[in-house]
């Protein structure tokens, strides 16, 4: 299916959102994610069904001042 992965156009077969993130090369890492703007907690990610068109965002957080 086709998403938006950080506002780049992206094909994924994964049907969740863990499995689509699997996919990118995330699934250890350390991110917060959204979907269509929505935060989605990372307990939640196996559960969340992704379809075509859907806008996904995964922010690693960053320290700093």
């Amino acid at each position: 299916m086709k998403i938006s992965f950080n506002g780049e156009p992206r094909e994924v077969s994964g049907a969740t959102l863990a499995l689509a993130l699997d996919e990118l090369g995330l699934s250890t890492a350390v991110v917060a994610t959204a979907l269509n703007g929505s935060f989605v907690p990372a307990p939640s990610r196996s559960s969340i069904s992704l379809k075509d068109g859907d806008a996904v965002e995964a922010l690693a957080p960053m320290q700093g001042g």
